[in-house]
């Protein structure tokens, strides 16, 4: 009974998330949120209260920024530029907002004062929470891609030039404007590494190694951010065009790539039945290029409207796991329409559980295989309608 306990509790679960319409926001929108929190986080620590006078300031030149600050501004700001792309659960977002968060703990950790442990543990805790909820975050528009990887750029080029330009009197000759800011960051940036202008003190020798690891990091990031997206847009429209997908209506719904359920699904071809495969894995034998073949979770009423299970002529639970087969049946009622659902039972100690979710038709060929074999052995007669009973298990 823990089965159906635990299939009740699931679906008052999934009952609440369909009426929050959580699919729309949750976690994209508050991981969004938090990151956001965390950009003006960063900014209040390192300026103070009056961190949008003193920013603007900056910005201006009606202030001197110290070099140690220069990071977490920078930081951000890229929170602030990859929050939104968070909320549209670009993959490139999650990737750089992960950057930035590890670089703030990292900073804080070893720089920070001990009274702003509270901010890392908060990092540290959205950090976990990006880490555990990657899956949600799986788009990878070429569009997206370009937006952040223009971001991250301009982000690490205004970190370079500024940098430079107030640490300039530590540069050999001195740096003095910002368009030879620009020139030197460029040049370090991209390791060409002319000579003509070099640190001399030690803060600028380490800014510029900084500059030097980020710029490799951000552009190879980028890179990647960029061409993944194509090549995964040519695989998929590779993989599209194998077969087109058939009408799924008036169809047979095959669940499982146990023998039992590969078998029928390839004598329902055989017969030219409009037969759809769904199964947890991909399937990797050419056998099933054509075939009409979902790859998900099949007690997953999503997976089955997908399927078409509201329009289907059966559905067949064919897994290796009966209490996964009950779960199937309870989330085809679930879906609605009028086909016919037909559950296999592996083991005959399951057989009176799965009768609790009312099946139409209860098949089990491996339990009836091993009371064929012992009646065999002890002489006892077999009979036609005896077969049939055991096997749908339909008690007369």
């Amino acid at each position: 009974m823990n089965l159906f306990r635990a299939e009740t509790v699931h679906r008052a679960v999934r009952r609440i998330y369909r009426h929050l319409k959580m699919a729309l926001w949750f976690p994209h929108g508050p991981l969004a949120l938090l990151v956001l929190i965390s950009g003006f986080i960063l900014l209040r620590n390192e300026l103070g209260a009056d961190w949008s006078t003193d920013l603007y300031e900056l910005v201006y030149g009606a202030r001197y920024l110290q070099p140690i600050r220069l990071p977490a501004i920078l930081i951000s700001g890229g929170m602030f530029i990859m929050a939104p792309g968070l909320l549209f659960r670009s993959r490139t977002a999650w990737i750089m907002t992960l950057l930035l968060l590890l670089s703030s703990c990292i900073t804080y950790f070893f720089i920070q004062p001990a009274h702003e442990y509270r901010s890392l543990a908060f990092f540290a805790f959205l950090l976990l929470a990006l880490l555990l909820s990657w899956k949600q975050f799986s788009r990878s528009s070429i569009a997206a891609s370009w937006l952040f990887t223009a971001a991250s750029a301009l982000m690490l080029i205004l970190f370079a030039t500024f940098g430079s330009y107030y640490l300039g009197s530590g540069y050999n000759p001195p740096i003095t404007n910002l368009l030879t800011a620009f020139y030197y960051s460029m040049v370090t940036m991209s390791t060409v590494g002319y000579g003509d202008i070099t640190p001399k003190s030690q803060d600028a020798m380490l800014f510029t190694v900084s500059i030097i690891i980020l710029g490799i990091t951000v552009f190879a990031t980028s890179l990647t951010a960029v061409i993944v997206p194509l090549v995964n847009q040519n695989l998929q429209r590779l993989l599209n065009h194998k077969g087109q997908r058939m009408k799924r209506e008036n169809h047979f719904i095959v669940i499982g790539r146990t023998p039992l359920a590969i078998n029928t699904w390839r004598e329902l071809t055989k017969r030219d039945c409009p037969v759809t495969l769904i199964t947890r894995e991909a399937m990797e034998t050419h056998e099933f290029d054509g075939a009409d073949l979902i790859v998900g979770d099949p007690s997953d009423e999503n997976v089955l409207r997908q399927a078409g299970a509201d329009k289907a002529t059966a559905i067949l639970a064919m897994l290796t796991d009966d209490s996964e087969n009950a779960f199937v049946i309870l989330a085809a009622k679930e879906v609605g329409g009028q086909a016919k659902t037909i559950a296999a039972v592996n083991d005959g100690r399951h057989l009176k559980r799965l009768k609790l979710v009312q099946p139409d038709v209860i098949i089990a060929p491996q339990v009836l295989g091993g009371e064929l074999l012992a009646m065999i052995l002890s002489g006892e007669e077999i009979t036609p309608d005896f077969v049939m009973q055991r096997l749908l298990h339909q008690d007369n």
